[in-house]
């Protein structure tokens, strides 16, 4: 049996509603918390979870 672990919220390190095997790689995956109602962006490879941080946006002045 493969190893399956859940993935937590990296702010409020809660479990969230997916599960990750060892095979498992997710590239730019949102990443929703039903705890603390966060979305994050993250990369999942060898049970592996790094977030990934978005650059600020600017607003565009006319």
């Amino acid at each position: 049996m493969q190893n399956v672990k859940w993935l937590l919220c990296p702010t409020c390190k809660g479990k969230t509603r997916d599960r990750i095997r060892e095979d498992t790689v997710l590239i730019n995956f949102p990443l929703y918390c039903p705890k603390c109602k966060q979305e994050h962006l993250i990369e999942v490879e060898n049970l592996k979870v790094t977030v990934i941080k978005e650059p600020d946006t600017k607003v565009q002045s006319r």
